[in-house]
């Protein structure tokens, strides 16, 4: 089982090392950054469980960091303690305005310092059951939805969303920029759902380079199509300079013969009981796996939707 990774941002490299050797010893996995640009990366890079930030900084202080991660679509849900001084009321009020959530007042007790992150932690996972890379929800908060929707007797559309050609790209540039590709694909859904779909629509990750949208009919094609534009718009700038202006790369299949694979694209199925009534959360990802694999076997970004009837 992996550690929970905890990134501290302080430019006192004692206050650093008090928490990395307390936090070491609780057995959490320490990422130190020496000012606030680099923390802000690290949060960015490292997908850290919780950050711990200083609210005095050079370059940009703790309130500054706190927005930046905020406003990030993606980190959002990234739980923040802010270290502030002795007294300083109103670096408390500054940085739970910014969005921390919670502070401790330096000079600190470890042991108190520990309990609150325990705290925050376990208040950040049980809150949102969230996919580690990109802090959608994961797959039990999707089953949770699709019931729902499904005992509201609500008319829906599922939008079932992955990427083609991914394990090549994968094998071609490693996990690493496959993670990038799909964190930006995150960001092309939530923007998207924010810009033209419902207030109570859902965006879930399954996993990998697997999505779900949970919508209405009536925007489920316009955000499809607005999805598929603006991820083929991107996907040549995941590749280096000599694969994007050939158009392919060279990797081997699930055989091992080599062969050419054109650059990602995107393919969903559409699931909807617009015609007719889906009774089971199960048949929902029958069809979508069905109506994803009919949208693959297009060379290019595609969606299909749920022609059936009753």
């Amino acid at each position: 089982m992996s550690l929970m990774k905890v990134l501290i941002i302080d430019d006192d490299p004692d206050i650093r090392d008090v928490l990395k050797i307390t936090l070491t010893q609780e057995g959490y996995d320490v990422i130190e950054a020496s000012d606030g640009q680099e923390g802000l990366k690290f949060a960015q890079t490292k997908s850290p469980d919780l950050v711990i930030v200083d609210f005095k900084m050079p370059k940009m202080d703790g309130k500054q960091v706190c927005r930046r991660l905020k406003k990030d679509i993606l980190l959002s849900h990234m739980p923040i303690i802010m270290l502030t001084g002795k007294g300083e009321v109103a670096d408390k009020v500054g940085g739970l305005d910014a969005g921390a959530d919670d502070y401790i007042v330096k000079p600190f007790e470890p042991e108190e310092l520990v309990a609150r992150i325990r705290m925050i932690i376990r208040r950040s996972q049980r809150d949102l059951q969230a996919n580690p890379l990109t802090r959608l929800p994961g797959n039990i908060s999707i089953l949770n939805e699709l019931q729902k929707r499904i005992d509201q007797n609500s008319i829906f559309s599922v939008c079932y969303l992955d990427l083609d050609k991914f394990k090549a790209y994968n094998d071609k540039y490693g996990f690493e920029h496959g993670d990038e590709v799909i964190k930006e694909c995150a960001r092309i859904l939530i923007r998207t759902v924010a810009d033209i779909g419902n207030p109570d629509d859902f965006i879930g990750h399954i996993g990998g380079d697997d999505f779900v949208i949970i919508t209405t009919v009536d925007k489920s094609d316009a955000i499809c199509e607005k999805i598929i534009a603006d991820f083929d718009k991107i996907s040549p700038t995941f590749y280096n300079e000599t694969d994007r202006k050939a158009g392919f790369i060279i990797a081997k299949d699930r055989q091992g013969i080599e062969r050419k694979n054109p650059l990602l694209s995107m393919s969903i199925g559409v699931v909807t009981n617009e015609k007719r009534k889906i009774s089971h959360v199960a048949e929902i990802g029958e069809v979508g796996a069905e109506l994803k694999r009919q949208a693959k076997s297009v060379e290019r970004s595609n969606y299909i939707k749920d022609q059936r009837q009753a």
